[in-house]
């Protein structure tokens, strides 16, 4: 991307933020009664997290978070790959809306005056500051940098590096072919937390929230872990032993009825040909990371109520999309429109909320961003694709007819003669997902009988079958663009 698209882009967001503010400052509220914004967010986080039900994970700080708040147990991507998903969340927008479907393209480039999350809130008077991956970065090769920020959603950012990063050439490569980016790697650290990017970031965002604590701000901390390499001090690898691990069951011949578009074009082969004692490895250092992250967001609990901010700050824990560990006979990381991709944590605590734990109503992340203006009780800009989570946090049984769209862009390649947009929708019993509007394969499971995802029923489908495809295809097609849906759901048929 050259200077000049660069430069044109900050101009066109300065200015929207500019006049976002003139709109804004007349009905802004006035003195402290406006809460703060905690917005934590966690780089490839599964559901392995122990308020997720995962009986692995050692996540106490995280699981009080979920005790405390509304712990959304079906909460949906938008699209399972870093920079879309990110961009997705914090424009409040549809992929298809903001053009972005890879790690290469600024939403800005489609949207050049799009107001973002944390310029709503800038825009009612707030101070928005971030510290680490809010917006996407190259990981590990942009951390220490602004990476593919949007410069105009920040009054202040901080890009701390920690020796993870002067430490590279220690981390094992299970697949030397590739770069440790996408590869499965890891390294058990020396050192202490605090010496790593994210121990970094903790102690960063909480030194902005002790400068702050007086006035009402919108704090974006961004952890890079679980992103591969896996990276985190030795005593937590020493809490996962390698024999105390298993890798996911799947039935013989699991992906025979599987369309060759739902695996990633960069996992060709299953468990990447690796042997099970690497595979195990990985696994033990992924929850290491995970155990890792969770200390970091206990600092951060920890700093909001020894200031006393509790009682004044909502707090928002998420990961941009879900992750795979070995499910399907060997699928890992993320890019799939599987159960393991498309959902991902969501939690929010909200000062004296009273209906708190499990949600389990469905979900989607363009939800965030009007939830959050809602709660503060600040404009929001019109035509957000999602809607406010407000009902479900008061209430977690409140009606709520949801249903989630996540969507996928496969490159052309080898396998696939042109590139393959998959969808996917997912409603209160089934999921059903198209790979180029169904030439290159169908998928739909019944979760009710099948929460694996293992049978696709779309292969040899009855006329039962036929019928729900027939429901569920132009709810999927309409929603995916943005669309009103021209079906209505009925969670309890669907």
């Amino acid at each position: 991307m050259g200077n000049q698209s660069i430069v044109l882009r900050l101009c066109f967001a300065v200015l929207s933020t500019a006049v976002c503010v003139w709109q804004v400052r007349a009905t802004e509220p006035q003195g402290r009664d406006r809460p703060n914004v905690l917005f934590i967010a966690v780089d490839d986080l599964a559901c392995t997290l122990g308020c997720y039900g995962d009986l692995v994970a050692k996540t106490p700080n995280i699981d009080r978070l979920a005790a405390e708040g509304t712990c959304f147990q079906r909460a949906y991507n938008q699209l399972p790959l870093c920079n879309p998903t990110r961009a997705s969340v914090m424009t409040g927008l549809r992929p298809d809306q903001i053009k972005v479907y890879d790690l290469d393209r600024h939403f800005r480039d489609q949207l050049p005056d799009v107001v973002t999350l944390p310029q709503a809130f800038q825009a009612a008077g707030y101070f928005a500051a971030r510290v680490g991956k809010i917006y996407h970065y190259n990981v590990p090769a942009s951390i220490g940098t602004d990476g593919f920020d949007d410069p105009a959603s920040w009054n202040r950012t901080v890009n701390p590096k920690g020796r993870d990063k002067t430490d590279e050439a220690l981390v094992f490569n299970a697949e030397p072919h590739r770069k440790i980016s996408g590869a499965l790697s890891w390294l058990a650290a020396d050192g202490r937390d605090e010496e790593q990017t994210d121990g970094m970031i903790a102690s960063e965002a909480i030194k902005i929230m002790q400068e702050k604590k007086d006035q009402p701000f919108f704090l974006g901390v961004g952890f890079f872990r679980p992103h591969t390499p896996y990276v985190a001090p030795k005593k937590y690898f020493e809490m996962y032993p390698v024999d105390s691990l298993r890798l996911p069951y799947a039935p013989p011949g699991d992906r025979d009825d599987i369309p060759t578009a739902a695996f990633a074009h960069n996992c060709p082969v299953p468990n990447y040909g690796l042997d099970r004692k690497t595979l195990l490895q990985a696994t033990q250092a992924y929850y290491a990371c995970v155990s890792f992250v969770d200390a970091q967001v206990g600092r951060l609990l920890d700093a909001v109520e020894e200031l006393g901010l509790s009682e004044e700050t909502i707090v928002v824990f998420w990961s941009d999309h879900g992750y795979h560990l070995g499910e399907h006979d060997g699928v890992w990381q993320k890019r799939t429109l599987f159960e393991q991709g498309a959902r991902a944590p969501l939690i929010v605590r909200v000062p004296g909320q009273k209906s708190r734990g499990d949600c389990r109503q469905i979900v989607e992340f363009v939800d965030i961003y009007p939830t959050l203006t809602d709660l503060a009780a600040i404009p929001s800009p019109p035509g957000l694709a999602g809607r406010s989570l407000r009902p479900l946090i008061d209430n977690r049984q409140a009606d709520w007819d949801g249903f989630a769209v996540t969507q996928v862009l496969r490159p052309a390649d080898a396998r696939v003669s042109e590139p393959v947009m998959g969808c996917s929708i997912r409603t209160h019993r089934y999921r059903f997902t198209e790979w180029g509007e169904g030439k290159h394969g169908v998928e739909l499971y019944d979760h009710q009988s099948d929460p694996n995802e293992f049978h696709n029923l779309a292969v040899d489908p009855d006329a039962a079958t036929v019928a729900v495809i027939d429901r569920l295809r132009p709810m999927l097609r309409s929603k995916a663009s943005g669309k009103t849906p021209t079906v209505p759901v009925n969670p309890d048929r669907l």
